[in-house]
């Protein structure tokens, strides 16, 4: 088992390329941003939660006015996403964030979860998710719980958690979900009765 979480960390690591995809350790500091802007940085200086690390708990409300705790999610995969409207790295994702969701909604281990960091909330990303035909899952966190909890670095950051809450493979910065190679390695953790 251990063999294939890291296949799937390492894989991530090598599609990734340019990207920092992260089974780290050590603190990315890094510079304030503005809402609004394109800058993807953000002001803490703690350690991003590293691959390995179990995945702290929250609960959040989702577009569709339920609450969503990652606790009551224990025994699926987790695809983890931070993002805002704003960030232009993340709008240029969501689309192969959509075509993984499509490849994988069918399945009721596997769940989706887009975290928006808008902080004016439901009228900014409701009207968003609706002109850009997302179906995943969006949940609000305008007061940056999941940032804070994971010590997100910057949006996009995206975190795979396994079943037992571990998180798997942490990526930073806009990327292509809807590879083959991503998928493949998704299908071996969710084949996986030990993840």
């Amino acid at each position: 088992m251990k063999y294939k979480i890291l296949s799937l960390a390492g894989l991530v690591l090598v599609v990734a390329g340019v990207g920092t995809l992260s089974l780290r350790l050590w603190a990315r500091p890094s510079t304030a941003t503005t809402e609004g802007s394109d800058a993807v940085a953000s002001t803490t200086s703690a350690p991003p939660v590293a691959a390995g690390d179990l995945a702290a708990d929250f609960r959040l409300q989702s577009l569709a006015g339920k609450e969503v705790s990652l606790k009551k999610l224990r025994g699926k995969v987790v695809f983890l996403n931070v993002w805002a409207t704003w960030c232009g790295p993340c709008r240029e994702e969501l689309p192969s964030m959509e075509k993984l969701y499509e490849a994988f909604k069918s399945r009721p281990d596997f769940v989706m979860l887009a975290v928006s960091e808008d902080r004016a909330g439901r009228p900014v990303v409701m009207p968003f998710v609706e002109q850009n035909n997302l179906h995943f899952e969006v949940l609000l966190d305008p007061d940056n719980q999941i940032g804070d909890a994971y010590n997100v670095t910057g949006v996009p950051e995206t975190f795979i958690i396994d079943r037992n809450g571990r998180i798997v493979a942490h990526h930073v910065g806009g990327f292509d979900w809807s590879r083959d190679d991503i998928r493949e390695a998704l299908n071996e953790l969710l084949n996986s009765k030990e993840s």
